[in-house]
């Protein structure tokens, strides 16, 4: 089986590289693409995938907006980030999905599911417009408010508020602008997921930042960044090589 994948984040590329070639010997990635432009490049030259893994935000732009330029016919699986309620509906255009992080359990459905099918059977025009309506119209409401305890109450921490959140011996504690730090008693993947992404971005495991708290940006070595925060926190806050792009994007947007 012949793969290509669209997906501009090197680390979830690369996993799911290996995640395929363990679960299939004669698997074959032909190429990974890192944008709208290098897909339309690579398609408009190459059609012999039996199957597309595409990521949907990628650092130019919708991959949706691949489909304009060029005609795939492979089928796609999409690696979304949405929610169930967007999900459903991919289902209902008749076009298969992996929830990120991919689980290589579902991969492996995923993967038996499209052996052995066919060409000629990829996006349609119809299908390519449903899913963008729904993207456009989808609005996921975020978390604007957590009950953090302060001495013997419960009180409200506004997440507009929030500077950063870390994690210390295992504990989220999240920092205000003004400095105060309150205990928050979730995963900080969960926390992650509640937040609006357009506002805080993950910058490692153990720290997420909201934009405004971005003071500086420090080149450091083997392509790794440094990030200076406000208020300032007590360890240095590193972003690795393989999230700076995903990074400096979110920034620049």
């Amino acid at each position: 089986m012949k793969i290509v994948i669209v997906e501009d984040e090197l680390a979830a590329s690369e996993n799911l590289a290996y995640m395929l070639k363990n679960l299939q010997d004669n698997l074959e990635v032909l190429a990974v693409l890192d944008s709208v432009k290098t897909a339309i490049d690579y398609f408009s030259k190459n059609q012999e995938a039996d199957l597309v893994f595409m990521d949907i935000h990628l650092a130019d732009g919708l991959s949706f907006e691949i489909f304009d330029a060029v005609k795939i016919d492979a089928p796609i699986i999409f690696t979304t980030a949405y929610d169930q309620y967007a999900l459903q509906a991919f289902k209902l255009n008749s076009i298969d999905y992996l929830l990120k992080p991919i689980d290589e359990d579902e991969l492996e459905v995923s993967l038996a599911q499209f052996k052995g099918q066919l060409k000629g059977k990829g996006l349609i025009t119809n299908q390519v417009e449903g899913l963008l309506s729904l993207l456009k119209d989808q609005k996921k409401t975020y978390k604007s408010m957590y009950l953090v305890h302060y001495r013997d109450e419960l009180i409200p921490l506004k997440t507009e508020k929030i500077a950063y959140l870390f994690i210390e011996n295992g504990i989220v504690k999240a920092v205000t602008k003004d400095r105060q730090t309150h205990i928050i008693d979730q995963k900080l993947e969960d926390i992650e997921n509640d937040l609006d992404p357009s506002n805080f971005h993950r910058l490692n495991r153990q720290f997420i930042a909201q934009r405004d708290a971005i003071a500086g940006i420090k080149q450091y070595f083997n392509g790794k960044l440094i990030i200076s925060v406000i208020p300032p926190h007590i360890e240095q806050v590193i972003v690795s090589k393989a999230k700076a792009t995903e990074f400096k994007n979110w920034m620049n947007h």
